[in-house]
């Protein structure tokens, strides 16, 4: 069974790679060549937009991924969900230390 810091340990470690992972999309996005002016030309996202016949479904993979590149409604919950994740990681950080000036022993 965690004690208090073993769950606080948890909190942090899953809050920081989650929000890890969210900070990494535009990136990922950028790298395949979603980009805040659109896709770029010779990129692979350009490639599979051709490949489309140059219609994109409405919320389809596709105008999701540039819709994030762009900084979408999409990208801006991302954000919410990151920095919540984020302040997770605070949170458990803080009831460690605190675990330790009560003397609650690790």
């Amino acid at each position: 069974m965690l004690g208090l810091c073993g769950v606080a340990a948890s909190v942090v470690a899953s809050s920081a790679a989650g929000a890890g992972a969210i900070a990494a999309i535009p990136a990922a996005l950028g790298a395949v060549g979603f980009g805040a002016g659109g896709v770029a030309a010779g990129s692979a996202a350009a490639a599979a937009q051709a490949g489309m016949g140059g219609v994109v479904a409405a919320g389809g993979w596709f105008a999701t991924a540039q819709s994030l590149a762009m900084g979408g409604a999409l990208a801006v919950t991302l954000g919410t969900v990151g920095t919540a994740l984020a302040a997770g990681a605070g949170v458990g950080g803080a009831a460690i230390a605190a675990a330790h000036v009560i003397g609650v022993l690790c």
